[in-house]
């Protein structure tokens, strides 16, 4: 069974120094939707960060992969990565979680 993690991005430069790399950010995640490791992604509704929600075996991988962000290259944003295991979950997850 694979584990979920949630990765809380908080921003530490202003909006427009974000907007500015967002089309780099954008490439990034989608490498790793295309590689089955990202989930669901988006702004948070504050508009001070995102979130990602993933899938790993391991939380290491998770962290080497999130040094390649644009955002974490250019210092532009804090990462938290916090890591479940599903004990229930919707049906539509269960390929997802059982690999």
């Amino acid at each position: 069974m694979q584990n979920l993690f949630i990765i809380i991005l908080k921003y530490i430069q202003p909006l427009d120094i974000i907007d500015q790399n967002r089309a780099e950010h954008i490439k990034f995640l989608d490498q790793y939707y295309e590689s089955n490791i990202f989930i669901a992604s988006g702004r948070q509704v504050t508009n001070d960060g995102g979130v990602i929600i993933a899938t790993s075996e391991k939380i290491n991988t998770l962290q080497e992969i999130i040094k390649l962000d644009p955002f974490y290259k250019k210092n532009l944003a804090e990462y938290e990565i916090y890591e479940f295991t599903p004990s229930k979950y919707n049906i539509i997850l269960k390929d997802i979680i059982n690999k």
